[in-house]
């Protein structure tokens, strides 16, 4: 009669490396990782648990073994991930801080670019062009434009007037 040959050893070791596989996979995803250690745990058990079992019975341990060295490697990146959530928690307190300066200082930039702009304006139409150029450094531009308005209203009006 023939021996009823038990296959618990590979069976483990399939499911050693899915989850181990599962496991890589969360553990490489930023903030997910974190939980990943779980399935690493429980595919590092299972591929334990196997491999002297596939040992007892002479059964091949290839499975078990990839299961066990994907699932160590998965469970060290989640890990690391910890490490990294824990640097990051550390210095939170002081980004509102940095955050501000770095908004005064990008704010600061563009005010004092506002005042430098140079504004240059050219208009070619079938021949005629137009050129108007101004800067935010000339002081008084403003006071010359109501002027020029100004003799513009009266020529307007003395137009009227002699119609």
């Amino acid at each position: 009669m023939e021996e009823a040959k038990n296959n618990t050893g590979q069976n483990l070791g399939i499911a050693a490396l899915i989850t181990a596989i599962v496991t890589f996979v969360l553990a490489v995803i930023p903030c997910v990782g974190l939980i990943a250690i779980i399935p690493g745990i429980i595919a590092i058990i299972l591929a334990s648990v196997g491999l002297p079992q596939a040992a007892r019975r002479n059964e091949p341990k290839g499975i078990l073994i990839a299961g066990l060295i994907i699932a160590i490697i998965a469970s060290m990146i989640s890990l690391s991930q910890v490490f990294v959530a824990g640097k990051i928690a550390r210095h939170a307190d002081k980004w509102p801080n940095e955050i501000q300066n770095v908004i005064k200082d990008v704010q600061d930039n563009v005010v004092k670019d506002m005042e430098d702009a140079n504004i240059s304006i050219k208009i070619d139409s079938n021949g005629d062009t137009v050129e108007v150029h101004t800067s935010t450094k000339n002081a008084g531009k403003e006071q010359k434009l109501e002027e020029l308005e100004g003799v513009n209203a009266q020529k307007n009006d003395s137009l009227q007037q002699k119609k």
